[in-house]
């Protein structure tokens, strides 16, 4: 059967069976408006005789002139009908994206992509300028050992108890220039480290001289209040910090 909307005059073919026996509320796909169709007439199971003409005697025969038609009102095209009680037709889909129209891109999702990418690129930079020793930039924040000559020499350790409950923990030693050129002497870090190799305390200090001539040496000395106790192997190294 064909259905013709009431407000937008869109018509649809539909079968007889979408629409029941007893009828059922149908939208229009067009302009969304809904209204209850009644179901098919059923058909007479035995047609209707066809009516006889009057028999009219030959002298009152006339021939009357043809009735004007009027202009028959252009067809609507036939879609397929949108049913809210089964939901949106088999091949309607009022979303669908067709060209020009795309979808909708989500900015916040973008954002939030380039900014876990930038937190991962910074954290590979850090880790390159840790483990790679990149030079310049390890110098500039003070990681990692300063490339020199100098080395360290007669380092000992002296950790005893205090009187007033405290413990001393004081290191000493000597910085040597073994080069045949005059070296700068960058400050000192200490570390302690635990018997796993873990770093658990350390602190910095300045040299006692900055500079030191070809086969020079010059003493140091540091010393440290209740450092942990977990504290097993020590470590002397020159660090980047260079200071004045």
């Amino acid at each position: 059967m064909i259905l013709e909307c009431t407000q937008c005059r869109t018509r649809y073919l539909v079968p007889d069976s979408a629409i029941g026996a007893e009828g059922r509320t149908v939208r229009c796909a067009n302009c969304k408006h809904s209204w209850f169709q009644a179901p098919a007439a059923a058909d007479a199971s035995t047609p209707a005789p066809p009516v006889e003409p009057a028999r009219v005697a030959p002298s009152q025969r006339t021939m009357a002139p043809p009735a004007p038609q009027p202009a028959a009102a252009a067809p609507q095209p036939i879609k397929r009908f949108e049913d809210p009680a089964v939901g949106e037709p088999n091949d309607y889909d009022p979303f669908a994206h067709e060209p020009p129209f795309r979808p909708r891109r989500n900015p916040a999702r973008r954002w939030t992509v380039a900014a876990v990418i930038t937190g991962l690129s910074m954290l590979i930079g850090a880790a390159a300028i840790l483990y790679t020793g990149t030079p310049g930039l390890a110098s500039q924040f003070g990681l990692g050992e300063a490339d020199t000559p100098l080395i360290f020499t007669d380092k000992a350790v002296d950790r005893r108890p205090l009187s007033s409950g405290n413990e001393l923990f004081a290191v000493s030693g000597k910085i040597m220039n073994p080069a045949k050129t005059r070296q700068h002497v960058p400050n000192i870090r200490v570390e302690l480290r635990d018997s796993n190799g873990n770093t658990v305390y350390h602190w910095t200090i300045s040299p006692p001289r900055r500079e030191l001539d070809p086969s020079a040496a010059v003493e140091f000395n540091t010393s440290k209040l209740d450092v942990p106790q977990n504290s097993k192997w020590l470590e002397v190294s020159f660090t980047n910090d260079n200071g004045g």
